[in-house]
């Protein structure tokens, strides 16, 4: 016995075209409803995948109503208007945006019969999409599946079963923030404070106070005992992002609270024991800032026990697309109701865009154009991106970017199976004679590999 097929009907009370009779005989299963609110109830629960939306008179629905439908649905929609309908230009560009078809009065039901026929095998073929795609996304309530971060993922797991101090670096819009919340939840400390303080935004006269706290009467404007913020981070952990913009007066008064866990507020001689672990950022290199003296060397040394380096948007091969997807759907209320997705054009723009602002700038600009793209799809336009060079002052073409793709892929296990070729042949699902080929015209070296003679099954 053949399944029949679930067609969602959008149709008011009042209408006078009988759907029910003309494709009683088209093998559909109806759902109707009267109102766009009871069509959105109904497509959240419903196993329907295509609708019917008969706009048979002028007031039939609004046309910021239909938006907000085809918007907040995954349904395939065909539209049944009046010819009349059809030439208006509002009503034009939502059928060309968000509508899969549209058929004008008197209704041609064949032609219909085939158009739902053709809708319900395109919704069919996205549900095996997102059926079929892998369902690893990422760690720690971060996106991304390169080999860039599955290595930052595997130093996390170390970091999280320690307590020690964690030194973060990387370019800015990389996510230091994001890590060290990740390190923070994951460990021990989970369920006490995380507490961010953004250094290079403390005024310098108010450093002191803010990070260890001051006793009334400490300063003029003091009328009260504060808790600074290493205080108020007990039992957790505390976040000094951009701590290289420390002045060299609190950077010993840190220095002292990573060796001796104690504290002492402004205005005051009392010794306070604080337990926190510390977790240090910068987007400059502390290295050189304490050869050029303005860092110190003894500070660096106890923040850098355990050093993270997140790696720029542009080294992530593979995980751009990712990450625009989860923006879109992370920010989904904000997109404009016709939004849909991504044109294939503009996934290739963001490829081969060089992000000099990272992830942020990613987010940036994935929200503007779900926010102010007209289109039913985001395109490069919509990106602010070339859809041909990218708008990075270093553009590459999409076959270097491929290129780079699988030179890191191949990089990357290489290094995890000890440049053992055999190994590494496996996992990649090649063959030994076909890496060989890659390596070379790839042009990798083989540092430390393992001689062909020597590896298992050689």
């Amino acid at each position: 016995m053949q399944v029949k097929r679930k067609i969602l009907v959008l149709q008011t009370a009042d209408s006078d075209v009988d759907l029910r009779t003309s494709l009683a005989a088209g093998g559909w299963e109806f759902q109707w409803v009267g109102d766009i609110d009871a069509a959105l109830a109904a497509a959240a629960v419903s196993e329907c995948t295509v609708g019917l939306v008969v706009l048979d008179h002028p007031d039939a629905f609004e046309q910021i109503e239909l938006a907000r439908l085809i918007g907040g649905t995954r349904i395939e929609w065909i539209a049944i208007m009046t010819k009349e309908a059809a030439r208006r230009h509002d009503v034009a560009a939502l059928l060309a945006n968000g509508f899969h078809d549209f058929h004008t009065f008197p209704l041609d039901i064949e032609r219909l019969l085939v158009v739902l026929g053709h809708a319900s095998g395109k919704a069919a073929l996205k549900r095996i999409l997102m059926a079929s795609e892998p369902a690893f996304r990422g760690r720690y309530g971060m996106v991304g599946r390169s080999p860039a971060m599955l290595e930052l993922y595997r130093t996390i797991d170390k970091m999280v079963r320690v307590d020690a101090p964690v030194l973060v670096s990387g370019e800015s819009g990389t996510g230091k923030e994001v890590v060290a919340r990740a390190i923070h939840s994951h460990s021990a400390r989970r369920r006490g404070p995380f507490v961010p303080v953004n250094c290079g935004a403390l005024p310098t006269s108010l450093v002191q106070s803010e990070l260890f706290g001051h006793e009334k009467g400490a300063f003029t404007g003091a009328h009260q005992r504060k808790q600074g913020s290493i205080e108020a981070a007990a039992g957790g952990t505390i976040f000094l992002d951009e701590i290289g913009d420390l002045p060299l007066e609190s950077q010993a008064s840190l220095l002292r609270f990573l060796q001796e866990k104690t504290i002492v507020r402004v205005g005051s001689t009392q010794t306070l024991r604080i337990d926190a672990r510390v977790i240090a950022a910068s987007h400059v290199d502390l290295a050189a800032a304490v050869r050029q003296g303005r860092f110190r060397e003894d500070l660096f040394y106890r923040l850098n026990v355990l050093h993270l380096d997140l790696p720029p948007l542009r080294n992530r091969a593979g995980d751009i697309a990712l990450l625009a997807d989860d923006v879109f759907d992370t920010y989904g209320t904000l997109k404009a109701p016709c939004v849909r997705g991504f044109t294939s054009e503009a996934r290739v723009a963001m490829e081969i865009h060089s992000w000099p602002g990272n992830v942020r700038e990613l987010i940036n600009r994935v929200q503007k154009a779900m926010i102010m793209s007209e289109g039913r799809l985001i395109t490069p336009r919509d990106l602010g991106l070339d859809a041909h060079r990218g708008a990075g002052a270093n553009a590459v073409s999409l076959q270097h970017a491929r290129r780079t793709t699988e030179r890191d892929l191949i990089v990357a296990a290489l290094e995890r199976n000890r440049h053992n070729m055999a190994a590494t042949a496996r996992e990649l699902g090649v063959s030994r004679v076909t890496l060989y080929r890659r390596i070379q015209k790839l042009a990798i070296a083989r540092s430390g590999a393992i001689p062909p003679d020597s590896e298992p099954g050689a």
